[in-house]
């Protein structure tokens, strides 16, 4: 290894050798100028949506906090990794064992939509056209992606409703070839029950993903649900 390389990264511009030093890093089209600065857009920039511009401007906004404002950032964020909780009954985020919905003695206990995640419940209590429970699967199935049924809540669906007096399961999953797959799983395996199978009306168009509707198509959609069909 040439000497100069142990310091740095050397260029040939015609027939001059330049010396880029170690301390300043050079990552793709971006060039900074201390370590923890890289390393701080590079976790940003793994945020769904964040690009490492944008992950830059946030670094940079940060450094102009308040020291106090940037750690109660950084330990909210630790307080959320290590203290969430998820509710025991339908896996929904939650403070404590049992989430606010789940506790709350004015829902409808007889009605569960099924969901795949926790955006899919924010949105759907976002339209306030519904007053039952829920139960997070967790994701869809998707074998390319390596999910089967036995990564999902699904099991833990058919127990509740073994244990529990529920008249109707609502398949709220996205219009897409994952959430169709994942509906007729679960038709296949709660068809023995006595109660209802619904899906919601087709208002949301096929290929869309769920979180994505506005309220008052989403609303519409649960309230104009359909019975589940095979074909």
């Amino acid at each position: 290894m040439n000497r100069l390389q142990k310091y740095g990264i050397i260029f040939k511009i015609g027939d001059l050798n330049v010396l880029l030093p170690l301390s300043i890093r050079c990552t793709m089209d971006q060039i900074y100028p201390s370590v923890l600065l890289e390393e701080a857009v590079q976790a940003f920039s793994g945020l769904p949506g964040i690009g490492r511009k944008t992950a830059l401007r946030l670094v940079l906004h940060l450094l102009r906090q308040n020291k106090e404002d940037v750690e109660h950032f950084g330990n909210t964020l630790i307080r959320l990794k290590n203290e969430i909780a998820y509710c025991k009954t339908c896996h929904n985020i939650s403070d404590s064992e049992e989430c606010l919905i789940c506790s709350n003695p004015r829902r409808d206990t007889s009605t569960i939509c099924v969901v795949e995640n926790v955006r899919e419940v924010m949105a759907i209590e976002q339209t306030r056209q519904y007053s039952g429970l829920y139960h997070v699967l967790g994701g869809l199935i998707s074998p390319m992606d390596g999910i089967g049924p036995s990564d999902l809540e699904i099991n833990s669906l058919v127990e509740r409703l073994a244990q529990n007096r529920v008249e109707e399961v609502i398949l709220a999953l996205s219009a897409t070839a994952e959430g169709d797959a994942t509906s007729f799983y679960i038709f296949r395996k709660i068809s023995t029950y006595p109660l209802r199978i619904t899906v919601i009306a087709r208002g949301i168009s096929v290929g869309d993903e769920l979180e994505y509707a506005d309220e008052i198509t989403l609303g519409r959609s649960i309230l104009n649900r359909i019975p589940f069909k095979t074909s």
